[in-house]
């Protein structure tokens, strides 16, 4: 679900020469990684809570507005 924000975060991110950061703040990209899977594991626990009509265009907006943000940023 946040591929596009994924895709226009790295592409922002490479030009600049940024992703080299991670790899230097090995902690700070566990983080992610951790929130990441926490993420999916509740959406995935979500779907027995709220009907599949609502959550999944819900959980799809969401990553495309963050996806939006992230482009518009200077």
């Amino acid at each position: 679900m946040s591929l596009p924000t994924m895709l226009v975060a790295f592409a922002r991110y490479s030009r600049d020469g940024n992703c080299a950061v991670l790899g230097t703040n090995l902690r700070f990209t566990m983080f992610l990684a951790a929130g990441s899977v926490v993420g999916a594991v509740l959406g995935g626990l979500l779907l027995g809570v709220f009907p599949e009509l609502v959550l999944i265009p819900v959980l799809a907006l969401i990553p495309l507005v963050s996806a939006v943000m992230l482009a518009r940023q200077d």
